[in-house]
């Protein structure tokens, strides 16, 4: 299963770096969209406007004629950080329901762009960004209190955190309701995206930007396809398009028949660390890969068959991946050995704490936890995690919806850390340079913020791809 992993933090930190971009989104036209919902009577809906008018005791219920599914509910939650308003909610769908967190922008709110993030899994509580990674905020060693984060992501934008799909984190069913594929989560999140920039107009027309990490990528680019997709709904129907900017993904596992032959290249070579792995497994290996990959062409590729994709898929991570469960190494940092046990700390005791300070009566109450949610909180649902694996979600071919996006103006980021094994940059890096792109330019000298130079930066038509 894949999970957040806490090292990432910003990009300067990061040590491979794979960069795509595209130029800046296409506007959106009326003649360009053919098959819209029916024309929307604006007379029906009044929004909320106003977040300082939202209450910190009780949640106030936001709707929208055009998704009569889905409410959402939110409320002023004072933590975290304490130089912005925060806000935390529920994405009800009828019997489901989607938590999140919102933290408006530490620089200008009123005007900075606004970002949507997840964690991956499937099946992991995007609590683990919020506390351990790009969040405003890091839980105190004890578990009882919150200590600001300088190098959040809200210094300069306004983000979003979900718990996603239902069952992860603090999100729920009534009746035992699950989403067990990517398409699905999609429609429930595009949805709410557009009843909160609905109710609260201010956010309307801002730079938009979807990022996740892990199987995030799989979720964000289908997610941000969805959005773009209801968007031309939504321009059918005289009603205001989602300004959908960009996608950034980190660490992600969009193209499972790249990243299953590249954990070789990870064990065996000096791609990240010296191998970690003995010669005679890795000979094995090395000889295995032609066969999975021919396999995985035929079951999963060319013709998607069930069975024997899952079988293709069962074989090769048997021979490629087991091997490395037993070295008792880290799966998200290949430079050190796992601690805490992956099940209970996915190699990072920090997640002992962020599980003791959610888990406390008075900040659940502060955060508008359902009361009916009474067990310990888990960063990580294995039963959700099932639910994707049952669907062979993983399976399905994701770079296709990044290459429509790229098509379509969608600006799109990839930054992997080399030590990651799990969502390693060595397969990454294949499937972002596989699309062919023509090569018009090679720059030498690239460098970021901090004036340190990339080892390698090759310009192509419409992306970027360098090295640190």
């Amino acid at each position: 299963m894949h999970a957040p992993r806490g090292l990432r933090v910003a990009l300067q930190t990061i040590l491979q770096l794979t960069l795509v971009a595209a130029a800046f989104q296409h506007p959106f036209l009326h003649s360009d969209y053919r098959n819209g919902w029916d024309q929307y009577d604006e007379g029906l809906f009044t929004p909320f406007e106003n977040l300082d008018l939202l209450s910190e005791t009780q949640f106030t219920v936001l709707s929208h004629p055009v998704f009569p599914s889905h409410n959402v509910r939110i409320k002023k939650s004072s933590f975290c950080d304490d130089t912005v308003q925060a806000y935390t909610g529920y994405i009800d769908i009828q019997a489901r329901h989607i938590f999140f967190y919102f933290f408006e922008s530490r620089n200008d709110p009123d005007t900075d762009d606004v970002i949507f993030w997840t964690n991956g899994g499937p099946g992991c509580s995007s609590s683990m960004g919020l506390f351990m990674e790009l969040g405003p905020c890091r839980i105190s060693a004890n578990g009882t209190t919150t200590i600001r984060h300088p190098e959040s992501w809200n210094s300069n934008s306004n983000i979003f955190f979900v718990d996603q799909p239902i069952g992860v984190g603090f999100s729920y069913a009534d009746y035992g309701e699950t989403v067990s594929t990517t398409e699905e989560a999609a429609k429930d999140m595009a949805a709410f995206v557009f009843i909160f920039f609905e109710h609260f107009t201010k956010f309307k027309g801002r730079p938009f930007h979807m990022a996740g990490e892990s199987y995030g990528g799989r979720y964000v680019p289908v997610f941000a396809a969805e959005v773009y997709d209801q968007n031309t709904k939504l321009v059918e129907a005289g009603l205001t398009p989602i300004n959908l900017t960009s996608i950034m993904i980190g660490n992600g596992i969009t193209d499972f028949y790249h990243q299953v032959s590249s954990v070789f290249d990870m064990q065996c070579t000096s791609a990240s660390v010296p191998p970690i792995m003995d010669i005679a497994t890795c000979v094995q290996m090395k000889q295995i890969i032609p066969r999975c990959q021919q396999w995985l062409e035929e079951s999963c590729l060319d013709l998607f068959d069930n069975i024997n994709c899952r079988a293709a898929m069962d074989f090769c991570s048997a021979q490629l991946e087991s091997p490395f469960w037993l070295t008792g190494m880290n799966p998200y940092d290949i430079s050190k050995e796992c601690e805490g046990g992956l099940g209970e700390t996915l190699c990072y005791p920090v997640t002992r704490s962020i599980r003791s300070y959610l888990d406390r009566p008075e900040v659940r109450t502060m955060l508008g936890v359902d009361p009916s949610l009474t067990a310990n909180f888990s960063s990580c649902s294995s039963e959700v995690g099932r639910a994707f694996i049952e669907k062979l979600d993983e399976y399905r071919n994701t770079q296709h919806y990044v290459a429509a996006l790229l098509e379509r103006g969608v600006r799109v980021l990839i930054y992997v850390g080399t030590y990651d094994w799990i969502c390693n940059w060595v397969g990454n890096e294949r499937w972002t340079l596989g699309h062919g792109v023509e090569r018009t330019k090679k720059f030498t000298d690239w460098f970021d913020s901090e004036r340190e130079r990339f080892d390698f930066c090759d310009r192509r038509r419409g992306r970027t791809h360098g090295a640190v």
